[in-house]
């Protein structure tokens, strides 16, 4: 694990406080004490700014405190926050929502809010025990989808899992893109739930005769396929959603990150024939307090709004094509995309670390794979500019001159 000493700018007390008080993910924490964030930009208490290329591991998708996003949410600030547990008032930002995700989802017309892309795991999973009446689900190698118990027991390998076993029974694995694994997939088989991009293995997109293969047969043998675009929708492989691409549409789409356009949000949505089992034997089938809340929904909303209204998604491939022209080195193994989304892989950690580390040094931000840690993370706000695309590369470049 990296291990970065106290970056200019930051207060001692503070960082002091932070190390003491906050619940640690890790030996070696970032520790960049922000103090506003703007665009595709954090600032730290220095005034010294980053470029946030990862755009917070996905949800700003537009950038920090996007306008609109922004009016949305002061605007739904002052009229109500909490009202009552999820599901039970009629409130307009979800309402207003869901009736947009519906006319942009082919069949899939039941949306329920949660609070995280955990979250939609496990009501997702939940959902297809109920209506299947199964209980055996089957997910890639090198997937990732929450961290919550249910969600982790998908998990392979166990590096993040094995001190929490046991976790549920009943989990088979299967690799991505592989077509004789398919053959797994039985009339036992509650659900398939899949990336379809695969993020924290570095980047792996699918074979689309795959994918369509996979379709067919989990719709054969009564089978949920569950598709997980936490981090691939919204935008990020150039589409709405990444599925549009290759000629399916999933049984379950799970959505978070930025979905929520920087505010806590995710989502399973199905159609509402499925949806409906969670309703009775028994009644209260998932219950959350926090999901959906007024306030991350008024800026889901704007952000899907923007994405529809605006020509960002348009302009992808000339930001990709100029990265992928930017991103030419000798220190490269490989350079895997889609859409406005790399991995550079430069074929070990400890080069990995030494290109962050100077990165941030430098005034970029990028970020490591759970899965691939020989790769850089590229993921910036769709509203990155050509000019900050240059910069963030020559910045890039040089990390890669001093390996």
């Amino acid at each position: 694990m990296q291990v970065f000493q106290t970056p200019p700018g930051a207060s001692i007390s503070q960082r002091a406080m932070f190390l003491q008080h906050i619940a640690q993910t890790s030996a070696g924490p970032l520790a960049l004490e922000i103090e506003r964030a703007e665009g595709c930009y954090l600032y730290d208490r220095g005034g010294k700014k980053y470029l946030d290329l990862i755009a917070g591991i996905g949800p700003s998708v537009l950038g920090h405190r996007h306008p609109e996003v922004q009016a949305a949410v002061e605007q739904q600030l002052n009229a109500y926050w909490h009202t009552l547990v999820y599901g039970e008032y009629v409130l307009a930002p979800q309402v207003e929502f869901a009736q947009l995700l519906s006319e942009n989802l082919p069949g899939l017309d039941s949306v329920y809010f949660v609070n995280s892309g955990t979250e939609a795991t496990e009501g997702a999973m939940k959902l297809a025990k109920r209506y299947t009446g199964r209980y055996q689900f089957i997910a890639c190698r090198n997937a990732y989808h929450g961290s919550t118990q249910g969600a982790a027991s998908l998990m392979s390998p166990t590096d993040f899992t094995l001190a929490f076993q046991p976790l549920l029974p009943g989990i088979q694995h299967i690799d991505f893109n592989k077509h004789e694994d398919i053959q797994k997939v039985d009339t036992r088989t509650a659900a398939v739930i899949v990336e379809t991009v695969q993020g924290e293995a570095g980047l792996i997109t699918p074979d689309p005769t795959w994918l369509q293969a996979l379709r067919a047969r989990c719709t054969a043998t009564g089978t949920l396929l569950i598709l997980d675009e936490i981090q691939a929708g919204f935008g990020r492989t150039g589409q709405l959603f990444a599925f549009e691409k290759y000629g399916i549409v999933p049984d379950i789409l799970l959505l978070a990150k930025g979905f929520g356009g920087g505010m806590p949000l995710g989502a399973f949505i199905a159609r509402r024939e499925v949806m409906q089992s969670l309703t009775h034997d028994p009644v209260l089938g998932h219950i959350t307090t926090f999901g959906g809340h007024p306030i991350s929904c008024a800026a889901g909303l704007a952000t899907l709004k923007v994405l529809l209204e605006s020509d960002l998604l348009a302009q992808i491939p000339e930001k990709a094509a100029l990265f992928k022209k930017m991103l030419a080195h000798p220190a490269l193994v490989e350079l895997r995309s889609t859409g406005l989304w790399f991995a550079v892989d430069l074929g070990d950690f400890a080069k990995v670390q030494s290109a962050i580390r100077y990165c941030i040094e430098n005034g970029v931000i990028t970020d490591w794979f759970l899965f691939n840690d020989r790769s850089l993370r590229i993921a910036p706000p769709l509203t990155i500019t050509l000019e900050e695309i240059e910069f963030a590369c020559e910045v890039i470049l040089a990390s890669l001159d001093l390996l």
